[in-house]
C-alpha cells in the first residue's frame, strides 16, 4: 500500500509542480498581488485549470463510485488514476512572451507554495485514512488530489500570504538603502517623470537630450515602482553621474507620493492623464490626483513641467504656483516649449523648436507621429532648465534612437514594413498609431491587435471607437482573442469594414500563421498592443 501511495503522491507532484510554477508565473505577472491575482483567476477558468484536468477529476469520480459498490483491486485502480494522472500533466505546456524570472523572491515564493501543496497532501491523505478507513483511503484520497490539481493554481495564493510579512521587511530594507543612497548623492539632479502614458518614451527621449551636456543615468525599460527603482538607485546609480531620469508609475493613489520620498525630485514632468489602470483608479480625478503627487513632492526649489495639450494636465498646471513650464503643440500664446511647421513622414518628423525667451531651432528625429514631437518637447523643456543650449537640445534631438516596441519601424527584408507599436496601447496612443500607418498611403494597411485594456467602464467604448479608427485607416484587421476584440469588430462593421477582411485568433502566433497567408511586398503591418500572458485566450 505505501509504494502505491508513493506512486500517487509523484504523479500528483508531477502535476502539482507544473501548475505552481506557471501560477508563479502569473502572479510575477501580476506584481505578486493577490486581488489582483484573484481577479486574473476569475476571468481565466480555461487557463486557471489547465487543459484536461477536468478528465482526471472525472475518472476519479468514476473510480470512488465503481470501488463503493464493486470493490476490487485497489492497485489496478490507482494505477489507473496514475496513467490518466501522466497523461494530463503531458498537456501542461504552455507558450509566453513574457518569461518567468526566477528572482529571489519568486524563488521564495515557489518553495513555500510547493510545501504548502505537499503538506495539504499528507493532511488529506491522513484525514482521509483516518476517516474512510483502510479500505477507501486510497481511492478517496486519488479523488481529493485531483481536485487538488484541478485548482491547483490556488496554492500560489497562500504562499503570498504567508510571506508577505518577510516580503514587505526585505522591501522596506531596499528602499530604505536606496533612499539613503540618493541623499547622500548631494550634487545628483533627479528628473521625475510620470503619466498615464508616455512616460517611458518621454524617459529614453529625455536622457538623450540631457547627454549633450550631462552624464546621465535612467532607469531602465519600464523600471517604476518602488522596488524596480530601488534595485537600480543600489545596484546601479554612483556619483559619477550629473542627472537621473526616473520613470514614475502607478496603479493606486498614494504611489507617486511614495516615490517622491525615494528619489526627491529635482523636476517633475507630467505627460499626460488619461483613462489607464481605472480598475484600481475608478476616476480620473483620482488620477490626476495621484500624477500630482509628484509636483506636491518636489525638493523646495523645484521646476514643474506639464504637458499644457492635455485638458487633464492644463488643470493642474494652473493651480500650480511653482516654478513652471508649459508646453505643447496647440495654442503657442499660452506656452513656454512648442514646435512649429511639424512635417511628419515614413522616415520620421521635422519641425521647428520654440523656447520663449531663448529663440528657435530647426529639429530633426527619426521617430514616428506628432504625439512623439510632443514628448520630445518634455525633454527639450527639462533641457532649458538645466540650462542647454537650442543647438545642444538639437543635437540630442536628432541622436534619439526609436523606442523598442513604441512605434518602431522595421525592415525585415521580406519587402513588408513592421511597426512594432505593440506596448502598453491607450486611446491616444492607438490614434496616435492610426495616423502614422496612413502616412503609408501607396501600401496596403494590416493592423494586428488585441485591443487596450486596463480602460475600466469606458473599455469597451474605446475599443469599439478603435475598431472605427482602423476602419478608416486599414485593408485588413487581425484581431487577437474573440472575447477580448468584440468590441472593436463591432466599431469595424459599424463603419462599414468589409467583413471578409477582419479575420479573428486567439494568439498573437496564430496571427502570424494567418499573415503569412496574407501579406504581398509593400505592406505595412502595425502590431498595436501585445497583451501579457495573463490575457491570453489560447
Amino acid at each position: 500500500m505505501s509504494l502505491l501511495l508513493f506512486v500517487i503522491f509523484v504523479v500528483w507532484l508531477i502535476n502539482i509542480f507544473d501548475r505552481v510554477l506557471y501560477s508563479l508565473h502569473m502572479m510575477q505577472l501580476e506584481m505578486y498581488e493577490n486581488d489582483k491575482y484573484m481577479n486574473w483567476l476569475t476571468n481565466n477558468k480555461v487557463n486557471v485549470h489547465g487543459p484536461k484536468s477536468n478528465i482526471l477529476v472525472i475518472t476519479s469520480v468514476i473510480f470512488v463510485v465503481l470501488y463503493m459498490f464493486y470493490p476490487y483491486n485497489s492497485t489496478i485502480l490507482m494505477l489507473s488514476w496514475s496513467a490518466i494522472g501522466l497523461y494530463v500533466a503531458s498537456y501542461r505546456k504552455y507558450e509566453s512572451k513574457k518569461p518567468l524570472v526566477m528572482t529571489d523572491r519568486a524563488k521564495r515564493l515557489f518553495i513555500v507554495t510547493l510545501t504548502l501543496a505537499v503538506v495539504d497532501f499528507i493532511l488529506v491523505v491522513l484525514l482521509t485514512k483516518w476517516i474512510a478507513g483502510e479500505i477507501y483511503y486510497i481511492p478517496i484520497s486519488a479523488f481529493i488530489l485531483s481536485l487538488s490539481i484541478y485548482y491547483g493554481t490556488y496554492y500560489i495564493i497562500g504562499g503570498v500570504w504567508l510571506l508577505n510579512p518577510i516580503e514587505k521587511s526585505i522591501n522596506n530594507r531596499f528602499y530604505i538603502q536606496a533612499q539613503d543612497k540618493i541623499k547622500r548623492l548631494e550634487d545628483l539632479i533627479v528628473v521625475g517623470i510620470t503619466g498615464s502614458y508616455g512616460k517611458t518614451s518621454t524617459k529614453f527621449i529625455t536622457s538623450e537630450i540631457l547627454e549633450q551636456k550631462f552624464k546621465t543615468f535612467k532607469t531602465p525599460g519600464s523600471y517604476n515602482t518602488p522596488m524596480g527603482v530601488s534595485k537600480v538607485i543600489n545596484e546601479d546609480l554612483n556619483d559619477s553621474y550629473n542627472v537621473f531620469v526616473v520613470e514614475l508609475g502607478a496603479e493606486r493613489m498614494g504611489e507617486i507620493k511614495k516615490m517622491t520620498k525615494l528619489v526627491t525630485p529635482d523636476i517633475g514632468i507630467i505627460t499626460s492623464i488619461g483613462p489607464c489602470h481605472l480598475e484600481t483608479f475608478k476616476t480620473l480625478d483620482n488620477i490626476a490626483k495621484t500624477k500630482y503627487e509628484l509636483i506636491e513632492g518636489l525638493s523646495g526649489d523645484g521646476w514643474a513641467i506639464f504637458n499644457y495639450d492635455n485638458e487633464y494636465v492644463k488643470k493642474l498646471a494652473d493651480m500650480t504656483y511653482i516654478k513652471k513650464i508649459l508646453y505643447g503643440l496647440k495654442n503657442p500664446n499660452d506656452l513656454d516649449v512648442y514646435a512649429e511647421d511639424i512635417v511628419t513622414n515614413m522616415d520620421g518628423s521635422t519641425f521647428t523648436l520654440n523656447i520663449k525667451g531663448k529663440g528657435s531651432v530647426e529639429c530633426k528625429t527619426k521617430l514616428l507621429g506628432k504625439h512623439n514631437v510632443l514628448n520630445i518637447l518634455a525633454g527639450a523643456a527639462t533641457g532649458y532648465v538645466l540650462g542647454m543650449s537650442l543647438v545642444q537640445i538639437a543635437c540630442g534631438i536628432e541622436k534619439i534612437e526609436p523606442i523598442q516596441h513604441r512605434l518602431q519601424l522595421i525592415y525585415p527584408g521580406t519587402g513588408v514594413i513592421i511597426i512594432d507599436d505593440a506596448f502598453n496601447s491607450n486611446p491616444d496612443g492607438a490614434a496616435a498609431a492610426l495616423e502614422v500607418l496612413s502616412e503609408f498611403r501607396n501600401n496596403r494597411k494590416v493592423i494586428v491587435t488585441p485591443g487596450m485594456i486596463g480602460l475600466g467602464d469606458v473599455e469597451y467604448k474605446e475599443n469599439k471607437e478603435l475598431g472605427r479608427g482602423i476602419a478608416k485607416v486599414c485593408d485588413i484587421a487581425i484581431l487577437v482573442g474573440e472575447v477580448r476584440t468584440q468590441a472593436i469588430k463591432e466599431g469595424l462593421v459599424d463603419a462599414d469594414f468589409d467583413r471578409e477582411n477582419i479575420f479573428i485568433v486567439k494568439s498573437l502566433k496564430e496571427s502570424e500563421m494567418v499573415l503569412k497567408t496574407l501579406l504581398r511586398q509593400g505592406d505595412v503591418v502595425l502590431f498595436e498592443n501585445d497583451l501579457p500572458d495573463t490575457y491570453n485566450e489560447a
